[in-house]
């Protein structure tokens, strides 16, 4: 059996002249340069030099992409930023520092849970294996998400194995849901406990939700802006109305985008089955109020503005939450510029969110 380090010695060996996935640095650049703003890095706080960490950046292979075959188009977003998914390792480091960025963990949205379990099977091994090779590279600048073939959750269980003891990555992105059944469902449960086996964490990131499509055309891109944060609020309320935190209290999940909108609204959650028992589940029986299990969760801190940090940290404590960017898509291009100005923050609170966190969650040592 091939071990983790017969395997990052074998990638390592073989990485030159290989492309993996690129982030905005044109724009980046272009962005500061306009603004007469010089790039914040090394990053420091309090005088103490901080190893910044972003837990939510992308990439993509053209080589798993291909597999798709006529679907192929419809997995790059239709966003900024596209071409740089495919990383050139010195043009993403660069554009990393350039947001005050030491390290990404990188992340592949699933774009596979209506493919078969051969194809989402393969898919799965050269999404791992590429970002395992990145991390050989350049492991004081990339960590990694693995891909799991969630439709098939006996082949997710073995995927995520693999990932984290030989390849050494440090958990899996998933979806929101898998094609609308939530991961609260009894069928994933294996899948969720061998997380909780692996001390892996698991990085929901949402895929927007496609039942509500009509309503969201026209003007402001609105399957987004409104269906992804919904995506992860719905499989928030599910995990913890379901039980999941308490059946699996150890489980690691990182909800991207501040966790949606619960955030912003999760004392509603206290209320429901007082307010309408007839739509609770009476053989549940949380140990705790709904909107405590967010001090179980972690987030990344896509929320835009100091206030809106503010409040996040109010709401599940400080702890719970790091840098996401959602790199190369442009949403936040200065993102320990937003920590820094957030002025309700104390130093050591600063220096947590931008990178020490990370860091306790994803035992990351570089």
């Amino acid at each position: 059996m091939q071990n983790r380090r017969n395997f990052l010695k074998t990638t390592a060996q073989s990485l030159t002249g290989l492309a993996f996935c690129s982030c905005g640095l044109e724009h980046a650049l272009a962005q500061g340069e306009s603004k007469g703003r010089v790039p914040l890095f090394p990053v420091s706080v309090g005088g103490k030099r901080i190893k910044t960490v972003d837990v939510h950046a992308h990439c993509l292979f053209q080589e798993s992409i291909d597999l798709m075959g006529d679907q192929a188009k419809s997995v790059l977003p239709p966003t900024k930023g596209v071409k740089e998914h495919f990383i050139v390792i010195e043009e993403r480091v660069k554009a990393m520092q350039a947001q005050g960025i030491d390290l990404q963990v990188l992340s592949i949205n699933p774009f596979w849970y209506k493919q078969t379990r051969e194809v989402a099977e393969q898919i799965c091994r050269i999404n791992n294996e590429g970002l395992a090779a990145l991390c050989a590279a350049e492991p004081s600048h990339f960590a990694a998400f693995a891909s799991l073939a969630m439709q098939f959750p006996d082949l997710a269980v073995k995927q995520l194995e693999h990932a984290v003891k030989v390849l050494g990555l440090k958990g899996a992105a998933i979806g929101g849901s898998v094609a609308g059944t939530d991961f609260s469902d009894p069928q994933f449960r294996p899948v969720l406990a061998k997380a909780q086996e692996l001390g892996a964490t698991l990085f929901i990131h949402p895929q927007s939700t496609p039942e509500l499509a009509n309503r969201f055309k026209g003007n402001g891109w609105l399957s987004n802006t409104i269906g992804n944060p919904l995506d992860t609020t719905l499989a928030l309320e599910h995990l913890i109305y379901e039980g999941i935190f308490d059946e699996l209290p150890n489980l690691k999940i990182l909800a991207a985008h501040g966790g949606g909108f619960l955030g912003s609204y999760a004392p509603r959650m206290d209320h429901s089955c007082f307010v309408s028992p007839q739509n609770c589940n009476p053989n549940i029986v949380l140990k705790k109020a709904p909107s405590e299990y967010l001090k179980q969760i972690y987030f990344d801190n896509l929320v835009f503005t100091p206030e809106a940090l503010r409040h996040l940290v109010a709401q599940v404590g400080v702890s719970q939450l790091m840098l996401g960017t959602d790199h190369p898509i442009p949403w936040e291009e200065h993102p320990a510029e937003l920590v820094l100005n957030t002025k309700t923050l104390t130093n050591d609170q600063k220096i947590a969110i931008l990178g020490g966190n990370a860091r306790k969650l994803l035992n990351l040592r570089q």
